[in-house]
């Protein structure tokens, strides 16, 4: 009997140390479980954290750009940005959302009775800049802005040789917002290339690549070569010619101008004439109507190995062969020469259909003042930047062997 009790005392006390157990954990588990609670709430009601900048050694991006992330509220008489921005967006996001509402309020959308194209504001007195193509030979230029108002142009003035026109609208009543420009004679292939127009009508299109490629040579309208040209991957389709194309700051670097495809639509192959030629080119339109570029008068080629060698000159001998001598012109004045006997090299045909040959003892220009020229196009960049009509240039040239130094007057380009 007495082992019995014994028992069911020893059970008893089993039990209730096992529930003091149970009580204890439960206690502990409701603390932490609380903790942790506590924890997320806080989380939740914390401010996300957003970055503002991000700056890589390959693509530093300077204070500057910060702007652009955070556009300038708009006035009440604006149309606002047809998106909202989110703040926890990534960087790539935020930075575009901020490139298109900053720069596509200067974008404009041209119609003529010709067809349309893009164009953007220059400055305050109305002037927009476009591609010569575009307006060329329009008895009608209409101009539609971001806010759906629309103003009649008049041509003021366009240059065939880089493709570059001015149109001018009144500015009254209108929400002229110019561009900002950028500098095109330090870019870098892989930078960010964002194009703004109206490709196909479709108005206000942004889209983004990169820089493909720098220095391609496009034919003009007038067939001579604008040299420097940006090459992008950015989508630009008809009806983007004229328009900006951007860096990662939202400056101008380029006007769009060519596509090459075969069926005229994007092909991942744009180009843009760059932004330091209409520096030079514009406020000439502005101001004249025109622009005068400055020229030489030679016809020439690029030396190469094959061609040294059928001209008889070492064969890692670099510059611009100088072919043929334009009569009338500044290098005839300068007494420059062109090659005077036949060799066995076709170049082409002529006018006339007879085949063209190479022609050998023609002088050889290898710097304009002490710029090297490795390519013929070496002499249009160094024109295109630095020169003007009544300039005196001095070429480097080798003639039998010997170096010469041949000071040139320079002339206006005559019209093709």
């Amino acid at each position: 009997m007495e082992d019995r009790n014994y028992n069911i005392l020893i059970a008893g006390t089993l039990g209730l140390f096992l529930l003091l157990v149970l009580c204890l954990c439960s206690a502990v588990s409701y603390v932490v479980g609380s903790e942790l609670l506590g924890d997320l709430n806080s989380q939740a009601t914390r401010p996300a954290i957003v970055i503002t900048r991000v700056i890589t050694p390959a693509n530093p991006i300077p204070p500057s750009s910060q702007a652009l992330a955070t556009p300038t509220p708009q006035s009440d008489s604006a149309v606002s940005p047809p998106f909202l921005y989110d703040p926890e967006a990534d960087y790539e996001t935020r930075l575009l959302e901020g490139i298109y509402a900053a720069v596509n309020p200067s974008v404009v959308y041209i119609e003529t009775d010709e067809g349309s194209g893009s164009g953007f504001v220059w400055d305050a007195d109305g002037h927009i800049v476009t591609n010569f193509h575009v307006v060329h030979g329009a008895e009608k230029i209409v101009v539609k802005f971001w806010d759906e108002r629309e103003a009649r142009a008049v041509l003021k003035g366009e240059d065939a040789d880089s493709d570059l026109a001015v149109i001018q609208v009144s500015p009254d009543g209108l929400d002229l917002r110019p561009v900002r420009l950028g500098d095109s004679t330090n870019l870098h292939v892989g930078e960010r290339a964002i194009a703004i127009g109206n490709p196909f009508g479709l108005e206000g299109t942004m889209t983004t690549g990169i820089i493909s490629a720098l220095g391609r040579s496009i034919a003009a309208p007038s067939n001579y070569i604008i040299p420097e040209a940006i090459q992008t991957d950015a989508a630009v389709n008809p009806g983007n010619s004229g328009g900006p194309l951007l860096n990662a700051r939202g400056e101008v670097i380029g006007i769009v101008a060519q596509i090459r495809s075969p069926v005229r639509a994007n092909a991942g192959i744009g180009f843009a004439v760059p932004i330091h030629i209409a520096k030079r080119v514009v406020p000439a339109l502005i101001q004249y109507g025109k622009y005068e570029h400055p020229f030489i008068g030679i016809r020439g080629l690029t030396l190469s190995p094959e061609l040294n060698k059928a001209l008889g000159l070492p064969p890692d001998l670099r510059g611009a062969y100088v072919v043929e001598v334009l009569p009338g012109y500044p290098a005839e004045k300068a007494g420059l020469r062109g090659g005077h006997e036949r060799v066995n090299y076709p170049l082409g045909e002529g006018e006339d259909g007879s085949v063209v040959y190479l022609k050998k003892g023609g002088d050889v220009i290898i710097a304009i003042n002490d710029q090297p020229v490795h390519k013929f196009v070496d002499l249009l960049v160094y024109l295109y930047r630095y020169a003007s009509p009544g300039d005196t240039v001095v070429l480097t040239i080798l003639r039998d062997g010997q170096e010469l130094q041949v000071p040139v007057t320079l002339g206006v380009r005559p019209r093709q």
